[in-house]
């Protein structure tokens, strides 16, 4: 049975990971930050979908910006493959905690990496870099972006990003470790935070649906992203360090669309007219915009065997197909609270 460590296990990706991986019959141990509040529900989500498997999940506290207790858990683990899913993964946070994005993002890659390294002159040890499609900078006459596009980042996010790329690519070089980047373009899915812009538009169509919100605050609607879908894009996390040698990857649809055209899909799907409900407010916009990201995933299919099956539209819907379940159930509660007397509620 082959052991995978996994940071940033809570999150979306984490969830599909995680999946995955207990499918194809891996001990999965992940680390999640300490808080006075709990934040596990995708991963007991995951363990009640997954009964027969739930026993080969672990978790224990820690934080990738800790490195002595970083190393301490790699060398006792010993696992087989290392996942860095974890960061601050919200852009337009990013201009806010600029110092805390780069602890996470950048110099967590780096103690993970050093870890890796004490561990290998062990046992082998495989590692994989969460990296992003925001490290291109989405310049004019650099789409598609393909492993060779030059980055150019412009947010904290993307520059913390771009960092833990370089030293990824270094401790391999350096180290000859099996070290890979996955350069991912957005991926979404119903797990999504409902922070992000697709989450948020998909969720806002199910409420207005059911009479439970009036419009949707939103930026730039002109920005144009490549959306796929989470499940498919763990397949290749997997498939990177399955390669008989480390690579560095693009992971994307090849195919970018709209802000806008993301709002239209949506409440499309619920029978609405997008356009009538959204407001744009300008604190939603960074104060460094990407216009245009579009992924050239032609090594990764050439190489790997790496292709996504899911469409734009079917995404889409997808993920307002499970929001408005969740707003039916939302309003059903309210309706039944509303019934009740203020003796009665339980």
């Amino acid at each position: 049975m082959k052991r995978a460590f996994v940071t940033g296990i809570t999150g979306q990706d984490g969830y599909y990971l995680t999946r995955l991986l207990l499918e194809k019959g891996y001990d999965v141990h992940g680390i999640v930050r300490r808080t006075s509040s709990m934040n596990r529900r995708r991963i007991d989500q995951l363990k009640e979908e997954m009964p027969e498997s739930a026993d080969r999940i672990t978790m224990q506290y820690g934080d990738v910006t800790d490195a002595a207790a970083l190393i301490r858990v790699v060398m006792e683990l010993e696992p087989d493959e290392i996942y860095n899913l974890a960061a601050q993964s919200h852009v337009r946070v990013s201009f806010d905690k600029p110092g805390y994005t780069q602890a996470a993002n950048a110099e967590g890659c780096l103690n993970l990496l050093e870890a890796m390294r004490l561990l290998n002159q062990r046992k082998p040890v495989r590692f994989y870099q969460a990296s992003t499609s925001e490290m291109f900078g989405g310049l004019p006459g650099t789409v598609p972006q393909s492993e060779n596009t030059r980055f150019h980042p412009r947010s904290p996010y993307a520059t913390a990003k771009v960092a833990a790329f370089h030293h990824t690519v270094n401790y391999r070089e350096a180290y000859g470790l099996f070290a890979c980047n996955g350069i991912l373009f957005n991926h979404e899915s119903p797990l999504r935070g409902e922070n992000f812009v697709t989450r948020k538009i998909t969720l806002a169509a199910a409420r207005i649906k059911e009479g439970m919100q009036t419009d949707i605050s939103l930026g730039n609607l002109d920005a144009e992203r490549d959306w796929g879908y989470a499940a498919d894009y763990v397949e290749a996390m997997w498939m990177m360090l399955q390669h008989h040698e480390p690579d560095d990857f693009v992971i994307a649809t090849g195919e970018s669309h709209s802000v806008r055209d993301f709002l239209r899909e949506a409440f499309d799907r619920v029978g609405l007219n997008g356009e009538d409900y959204v407001r744009i407010d300008p604190k939603y916009l960074r104060p460094t915009e990407v216009l245009h990201l579009c992924g050239d995933p032609g090594k990764a299919r050439e190489v790997l065997g790496w292709t996504p099956k899911t469409s734009f539209t079917e995404l889409v819907q997808l993920m307002v197909d499970h929001d408005c379940e969740l707003a039916r159930r939302e309003r059903l509660y309210q309706e039944i609270g509303g019934q009740l007397s203020p003796g009665t509620a339980s």
